[in-house]
């Protein structure tokens, strides 16, 4: 009754189907360590956002030091004056609502302790009238500052996605990157940067500050996961009800061919 599995075609449609089986469960399976990293990542980052702030330099503690995944978003602080000679904004970022586009604010700041200078990302104002000029930028307070802020890791086009390219007006980058600016300043800056998000004394007016990142979001990679193992399921069950309708169309046809012939009335 089923020798038709031993068809051409249906040996290549079950050959298919156990090749679906395997590749489906690890799909399922891809999504779900997606799904995990993400929910590590977003503990990672609520532990850091509220862990008591610690000294920026207790952290990055020379020139050329890589921020670490694990001190990423790291509540931090740092005490010093800014450096507004060397500010420079970094280009085609977007507001806190994503909307508009136009610049981040970066302006060193001298650590007062002597151990070093820290880029500081003050926050984003808008594009000016013309991207070839300097955009209006709220002045750096004066005199000695206590900033409270997040540690981030320097800006790379491999991380960012960001080309960085030459030929820039001045004081423009694409990248917050502390080797570049090291490069361009001669100053001893310190690894990663601190993305502000108090000052005191408070400032008159500033830059719009950051938010800080979406840690409640887990995406869509556990439904995924589940979709593609309900596929899995569903690759044994639809080869089996195919199998079923080729032998039940199969024996019909042989029944129907075994029928004697109808006399027709002369």
């Amino acid at each position: 009754m089923y020798r038709f599995l031993l068809s051409r075609r249906w040996l290549i449609t079950l050959l298919i189907a156990l090749l679906l089986i395997p590749t489906t469960i690890k799909l399922g399976f891809w999504q779900y360590h997606r799904h995990e990293a993400r929910v590590a990542r977003n503990d990672l980052i609520a532990q850091s956002l509220t862990a008591q702030p610690v000294a920026f330099d207790s952290l990055s503690t020379a020139p050329g030091f890589t921020v670490p995944k694990g001190l990423t978003w790291r509540a931090v602080t740092a005490t010093g004056q800014y450096d507004p000679e060397h500010e420079f904004v970094v280009r085609k970022r977007t507001d806190s609502g994503g909307d508009k586009i136009g610049y981040f604010v970066v302006t060193p700041l001298r650590l007062a302790d002597g151990k070093g200078t820290v880029l500081v990302n003050r926050g984003w104002v808008p594009s000016g009238d013309s991207a070839a000029a300097y955009p209006p930028v709220p002045a750096a307070p004066a005199g000695e500052v206590t900033l409270t802020g997040r540690l981030r890791a320097d800006e790379t086009s491999a991380g960012s996605g960001i080309r960085d390219r030459a030929g820039l007006p001045d004081r423009q980058f694409n990248l917050i990157s502390t080797p570049q600016q090291a490069k361009e300043t001669g100053a001893a800056l310190l690894g990663g940067y601190l993305e502000l998000t108090a000052t005191a004394p408070a400032p008159a007016d500033q830059p719009e500050l950051l938010p800080e990142p979406n840690h409640s979001d887990i995406g869509p990679h556990m439904a995924y996961a589940i979709q593609w193992w309900l596929f899995t399921a569903m690759i044994p069950v639809g080869v089996l009800v195919l199998v079923r309708r080729e032998a039940k169309d199969r024996a019909k046809a042989a029944a129907e061919a075994e029928l004697p012939p109808v006399a027709v009335p002369a």
